[in-house]
C-alpha cells in the first residue's frame, strides 16, 4: 500500500456502501487528525482510538449515508498544494476539503480564516 489516505478513505467508501455500523483503519497521526475533523464536522458519530487502529462509527440519516463522497485530491505521484485564497469550496460550501498545513492538519473553512494554505489532501461532502 503506498498510499495509507486514500486508503482510509475507500475504506470508509465501501463500509458505506455495505451499511456497516463502523470501520476499522490502521492507525497514524494524519489518520486520526482526518477522523478527528470528520468528528467534528457532524460526518461520523464517534471515534473510538485503539492499539494500532482507530474505529470510526458511521452516521446515517434515514438509511442513506452522511457522508455522499470522498475524494483523494493530493495523492503520491501528484502533490497538490495551495495558497489561503485558493481552498476551494466543495459542493458549493456543502462539503469539506482536508488541508494538511504547518499549524497541523485542519479543514478548509478554518484554513481560510487562519490564512494558512497547505497540501490539499481530500474533500469529502
Amino acid at each position: 500500500m503506498t498510499d495509507p489516505i486514500a486508503d482510509m478513505l475507500t475504506r470508509i467508501r465501501n463500509a458505506h456502501l455495505a451499511l456497516h455500523k463502523e470501520v476499522s483503519v490502521p492507525r497514524s497521526k494524519m489518520k486520526e487528525a482526518i477522523a478527528a475533523i470528520l468528528l467534528q464536522e457532524g460526518y461520523v458519530n464517534n471515534v473510538t482510538l485503539e492499539e494500532g487502529r482507530i474505529l470510526i462509527a458511521l452516521k446515517y440519516h434515514k438509511g442513506r449515508p452522511a457522508i455522499a463522497g470522498l475524494k483523494r485530491i493530493s495523492k503520491p505521484g501528484r502533490r497538490v498544494y495551495v495558497g489561503s485564497a485558493e481552498i476551494p469550496q466543495v459542493q458549493n460550501g456543502l462539503g469539506i476539503c482536508v488541508l494538511s498545513t504547518s499549524s497541523g492538519v485542519m479543514g478548509g473553512l478554518p484554513a481560510r480564516e487562519s490564512k494558512v494554505g497547505g497540501e490539499l489532501l481530500c474533500e469529502i461532502w
